[in-house]
C-alpha cells in the first residue's frame, strides 16, 4: 500500500487546539501524520489532531498526536489515548522527545509506528518492525494495538503502563504505575509485589511506602485487574484472594481507570457518571490529606488542623526555613561534606507517615541518634519502642517530607539533623535540644482552643450580668454561688 500523507498546520494558541484529522477506528500501513508547529514559542500552547476513536462505550476511547510547549524552542511530540477529555495513556511519560519545527506520527511499511522530528529524526517507535503488523487499531477497552492480518496482537499499549490503569487491563507482578509531579526530585509509584500491592515515594536512591494493602493469610499474589467491582488482587491460577472494594451506590457503573494523581500521590477508582458528563472519584486510598507524602513542603510539617508549620532554625548567616508556608528545601550545607558539622534535635508530638529506611532494631534512642549523624544521607530519625514485641526499631530518613504533627506519644522520636548552633534563641545562647521550640506545630490549634475558652468565660460573664439584671428588676436580692 502506497504511503499518504495528511499534514495539519497549527494555529498559534495559548489554549488546546484540537483537530479531528480522522474518525477512522484503525489505520493501516503507511500512515503518515505530520503536525506542524508555529515558530512563535507559547507558553501552555497545546495543539492535537485525533486519529481514530473506538464509540462502542460512551465516553469514547481515542488515540491523538499532540504537540506542548516545553520550554522556549521545544516542543514535546507524543502518541496518546484518551477517554473523553481523560488522557489514560501517552508515549511520551518517561521520556519527552523534544521538537522544534514539526511533529510527524508515521506507520512504516514495514510496520513500525514511529514518532518523527524534523529530518526524520526518530524520537519513539514500537519496534515491530517485520512482525507482518497491518494496521493499528483501538480495542473496547482502550487498548492501542498493532496487528496483522489475522488479527493477532504484536505490539500493546496496555504492556507499557503509565500513571492510568483501564478496566480490564491487568498488571503483573513487578510492574507499577508511576506519576511524576513536575519540577520536582520526587515521583510516586503504584507497585505490585508478592505479598501486597503499595504506593511508594520515590527520592534518588531512597523510596518509602505510605499506603499498603495486604492479602489475608499470606496468599500471593500473581497478578491484579481492574474488574466490575474494583481492583482485584488474583494469585498463580487467577483465582481472586482480595479486592479493594470502593463505595458503590446502588447501579453504579463498574470503574473506569485506576489513577496516580501526578500532584498527590493519591490512588483513585474513577467512575464516569452521565448526569455529570465527567469522572469523579469514589475511592481514594488515602483520605486524611496529612497522610499524603507530599502534603507540605520539604521540611514542612502538616498540622491537625490541615495546615503547614515549617521547621526553623537559625544559622550563622540569619533564619533558615522559616515559618510559613515557604519551607526550605535542604539544609544549608552539604551533610556529606560537613561530617561532624551537624547534631540530631528532638521534635515533640511529630512523626512520618513514610514507612521503611530502617536502620536496626534493639538499640538505644542514643544509639539510633548517633547512626544517623554517621550516616550522611540521613536527614532524620524516628525511634520507636512501643512495639508490642518488646523489640525497639530506627527509621532513617533521606527526605524531610511526609511529616505530620500527632498527639505525645510515649516511645516515638522523632529527630531531625541540624548544623551544630542551630538551635539557638536570637543569639542569646544554646537551647536544650529537647526543649528546642523550632516548630510551630500545633499553633492554630492552640489559638482555638484560646478563643473557645475565652468563649465560655464570656458566655458566663453576659449570663451573670443579664441574672443580676433580672433579679434587680423583679426587686429580688442578688444571690451568690456556693
Amino acid at each position: 500500500m502506497a504511503p499518504y500523507y495528511l499534514p495539519i498546520f497549527l494555529l498559534l494558541s495559548t489554549t488546546p487546539l484540537f483537530i479531528h484529522a480522522s474518525s477512522k477506528s484503525d489505520l493501516p500501513v503507511g500512515y503518515r501524520l505530520t503536525l506542524a508547529i508555529p515558530s512563535e514559542y507559547t507558553s501552555g500552547f497545546i495543539g492535537r489532531a485525533y486519529l481514530m476513536e473506538n464509540d462502542i462505550n460512551k465516553p469514547t476511547f481515542r488515540a491523538a498526536l499532540s504537540v506542548e510547549s516545553v520550554e522556549a524552542g521545544k516542543h514535546s511530540c507524543s502518541l496518546e489515548v484518551f477517554i473523553g477529555d481523560v488522557r489514560v495513556w501517552n508515549s511520551g511519560h518517561y521520556s519527552r522527545f523534544l521538537v522544534s519545527d514539526e511533529c510527524i506520527l508515521e506507520m512504516t511499511a514495514d510496520g513500525d509506528l514511529q514518532l518523527k522530528g524534523p529530518g526524520d529524526r526518530v524520537g519513539w517507535r514500537t519496534g515491530t518492525s517485520g512482525q507482518n503488523v497491518e494496521r493499528m487499531q483501538m480495542l473496547r477497552t482502550g487498548n492501542m494495538v498493532l496487528v496483522d492480518a489475522e488479527n493477532s496482537i504484536k505490539w500493546q499499549s496496555f504492556n507499557f503502563p503509565t500513571d492510568t490503569m483501564l478496566w480490564g487491563q491487568r498488571l503483573d507482578v513487578a510492574t507499577r504505575l508511576t506519576s511524576f509531579p513536575r519540577n520536582s526530585t520526587y515521583f510516586y509509584s503504584f507497585e505490585i509485589q508478592h505479598d501486597r500491592v503499595a504506593l511508594f515515594l520515590n527520592s534518588g536512591q531512597f523510596k518509602y511506602s505510605y499506603w499498603e494493602f495486604r492479602p489475608s493469610k499470606n496468599r500471593n499474589i500473581t497478578y491484579v485487574q481492574l474488574g466490575w467491582r474494583g481492583l482485584e488482587l488474583l494469585d498463580v491460577h487467577g483465582k481472586k484472594i482480595a479486592q479493594v472494594l470502593p463505595f458503590r451506590r446502588p447501579g453504579q457503573e463498574a470503574p473506569r481507570f485506576l489513577a496516580l494523581n501526578n500532584g498527590t500521590g493519591n490512588m483513585g477508582l474513577y467512575y464516569y457518571s452521565p448526569e455529570e458528563a465527567g469522572f469523579s472519584p469514589d475511592f481514594r486510598a488515602v483520605n486524611d490529606t496529612c497522610s499524603l507524602p507530599t502534603a507540605c513542603r520539604p521540611y514542612g510539617i502538616c498540622t491537625f488542623s490541615n495546615d503547614c508549620s515549617c521547621i526553623r532554625f537559625t544559622t550563622g548567616t540569619g533564619s533558615h526555613n522559616e515559618q510559613g508556608s515557604q519551607c526550605g528545601n535542604e539544609l544549608s550545607e552539604d551533610p556529606c561534606e560537613g561530617l561532624g558539622r551537624f547534631e540530631m534535635v528532638e521534635l515533640d508530638g511529630v512523626t512520618s507517615v513514610l514507612q521503611g529506611g530502617s536502620m536496626g532494631i534493639n538499640m538505644s534512642k542514643g544509639e539510633c541518634r548517633r547512626r544517623c549523624l554517621e550516616d550522611c544521607t540521613c536527614l532524620a530519625a524516628l525511634y520507636d519502642f512501643r512495639n508490642f514485641s518488646g523489640a525497639s526499631r530506627c527509621y532513617s530518613y533521606g527526605v524531610m517530607v511526609g511529616i505530620r504533627q500527632i498527639d505525645r506519644s510515649r516511645g516515638l522520636a522523632f529527630m531531625v539533623k541540624v548544623p551544630k548552633g542551630a538551635a539557638q534563641s536570637g543569639g542569646r545562647g544554646r537551647s536544650n535540644p529537647k526543649r528546642w521550640v523550632l516548630v510551630l506545630v500545633g499553633v492554630v490549634d492552640g489559638i482555638i482552643i484560646v478563643m473557645v475558652a475565652g468563649g465560655v468565660v464570656y458566655y458566663y460573664v453576659i449570663r451573670k450580668r443579664r441574672e443580676r439584671g433580672s433579679n434587680m428588676a423583679s426587686g429580688n436580692p442578688p444571690t451568690e454561688g456556693i
